[in-house]
């Protein structure tokens, strides 16, 4: 029963994976913005790194009926974050598509998180449990940097508007 249920959490976090990517791709071909388009796309990125990492502990799995040892990929592609979030930040309109997509990643996030880190905390096979727990601190980069981006906006939106109470 156990290799069972690891099999589906397995095929469930590379459908969301995949359902994340399409998403980050799809905002990011929309994006008129070419640091906007750039921040998505490196979304979409991550997620295809999130897909290979998945794939490959699936594969490994199926044959051997256990996780191998966990080693994050490299990030090749490493784009400064806190960069990029503060170009990103500076061009997005609080009421545009780009920032609908933003706290609908964030949601997103949000799911994947809870996904790996309900699957580390129950997981018996360390290597299991360190996998998981890897993919979740990962996810919360991401929701981290989502929700940085969010705040900004919304803050943005209330000094715009004369929303502070003071």
């Amino acid at each position: 029963m156990e290799e069972s249920k690891t099999m589906e959490i397995l095929k469930t976090a590379i459908l969301l994976e995949r359902k994340g990517k399409a998403f980050y791709s799809s905002v990011a071909d929309k994006a008129d913005d070419p640091d906007v388009k750039e921040f998505f796309q490196h979304m979409a990125d991550e997620e295809d790194d999130h897909i290979r990492f998945l794939t490959e502990q699936f594969a490994h799995y199926t044959q051997n009926q256990k996780f191998k040892e966990t080693h994050p990929p490299k990030d090749d592609n490493s784009t400064d974050e806190a960069i990029l979030s503060e170009q990103v930040k500076k061009k997005i309109n609080a009421a545009s598509f780009e920032a609908a997509a933003i706290s609908a990643a964030i949601d997103f996030e949000t799911r994947a998180v809870k996904v790996y880190s309900d699957r580390a905390e129950i997981a018996t096979d360390p290597e299991e449990k360190k996998f998981y727990q890897f993919l979740a601190d990962w996810e919360k980069g991401h929701h981290k940097l989502l929700n940085e981006i969010d705040k900004e906006l919304k803050e943005k939106v209330w000094f715009d508007n004369n929303f502070w109470p003071f």
